[in-house]
């Protein structure tokens, strides 16, 4: 019986699982530990371990591409094995994600892999945007287009589809991501209160826990400035020992001690105008030096590059996919700015999936189960009697 593993592969988890079955958000890099410093941990073994203070990634993608093989590897090996999916390659196809604009030699690396190493029975590289697309469309059936913001780990991509084909005169990419915003919110605290450069996963989670995107900065700002109880915005977080304290959490309201000081042995970050001015890069990424647009004019300059019938379309079917539309108050700003941004006879909607970091994963899924799938991928076959120009002609990445 022939199987389809679908494997988003992103630059900070891998979205993977098998089509008949469902999904798994796994690290896709290594960890080396302060602590442990000759044992190196793949993927999901980050669990095992016991003190994750100082924690270093190995991670296979630098700036968006994939570049160190020997990591991804581990990783897919690790996934691939008998602890995870067990894959029996010569009856399984893969539908696997790449970055938009990926070099040929990093797509010539992975049909190698996938099909000499691996060798798997046959192959789909997709971008992870067009998966979501795929899946936009199954489930609104009377659009024609819509437009994916998918703002992930290394870069923001906005990307526009119509029946299902991307329009390359529209893509843009911004070169902010939820790395940018993590080392930006290191920096800030390490300035201010307590150093934490070599605290990567710790200060993953704060962000994770506290950021939010403003709807109104200016007025943010002037509650940022009140005193005390009348600072809405502050925020006191307890940081994690890994004895006692096994996750870093936020102090209820009712607890916090507005003159400062805890008698506790907790070590507690006070956080304040950081909380909503680290996200507020993917909006004025000028506000850290960045000369790029924000996400929403890169949404209506792209909507603009496309043909002027086509652009009401697109204003009503943005949909907001990646990590980073998780944070609080994004859809809203998002919708917010573009409106305020469009003609007013156009329609504004923005649509946030259930789960934005698996959308494009459940759209690999959806697609697998197409009739014509089978017409879409490269047996291993095909490529072994054409080489990797087979995978060029057929894959529009």
């Amino acid at each position: 019986m022939m199987t389809t593993l679908v494997l988003d592969n992103g630059a900070y988890t891998a979205k993977i699982g098998y089509s008949h079955d469902k999904v798994s958000v796994i690290p896709n890099c290594q960890f080396r530990s302060k602590t442990a410093r000759l044992k190196t941990f793949t993927a999901n073994q980050l669990d095992e371990i016991k003190d994750p203070s100082g924690l270093f990634y190995i991670l296979p993608y630098q700036k968006g591409y994939l570049v160190n093989w020997d990591v991804q590897r581990n990783v897919w090996d690790h996934l691939f094995g008998k602890e995870m999916f067990k894959v029996d390659f010569a009856d399984t196809s893969i539908v696997i994600t790449e970055p938009y604009f990926n070099f040929s030699s990093i797509q010539e690396s992975m049909n190698e892999i996938l099909f000499e190493e691996y060798q798997f029975h046959a192959a789909l590289r997709i971008n992870a945007g067009s998966l979501s697309a795929h899946k936009y469309f199954q489930e609104n059936s009377s659009e024609l287009c819509c437009i994916v913001v998918d703002s992930g780990y290394s870069f923001t991509h906005i990307v526009p589809y119509c029946r299902g084909k991307k329009m390359k005169d529209g893509i843009c990419r911004i070169n902010v991501g939820g790395k940018l915003l993590t080392n930006h919110l290191k920096e800030i605290i390490s300035y201010r209160q307590l150093h934490v450069m070599d605290e990567t996963h710790v200060i993953n989670q704060v962000k994770e826990d506290v950021c939010y995107v403003s709807q109104d900065f200016y007025k943010d700002m002037e509650i940022a400035k009140l005193k005390g109880e009348e600072n809405t915005v502050m925020l006191d977080y307890v940081l994690p020992d890994f004895s006692t304290i096994k996750k870093g959490f936020c102090k209820p309201r009712e607890e916090m001690n507005f003159s400062g000081k805890y008698k506790t042995g907790e070590q507690i970050l006070r956080l304040t105008n950081e909380r909503y001015a680290v996200p507020e890069t993917l909006f004025h990424p000028s506000d850290i030096g960045i000369q790029e647009m924000g996400i929403p004019e890169a949404i209506v300059n792209s909507v603009q590059n496309l043909p002027g019938e086509m652009q009401p379309h697109f204003f009503k079917n943005i949909v907001l996919t990646g990590g980073n539309s998780l944070l609080p108050g994004f859809r809203d700003r998002v919708f917010k700015d573009v409106r305020s941004l469009t003609p007013t006879d156009f329609e504004v909607s923005v649509v946030l999936p259930a789960n934005p970091i698996c959308y494009s994963w459940e759209g690999g899924k959806l697609l697998s189960e197409n009739p014509d799938f089978d017409e879409m991928v490269i047996t291993r076959d095909d490529y072994e009697e054409n080489g990797h120009y087979i995978c060029e002609e057929k894959f529009d990445i």
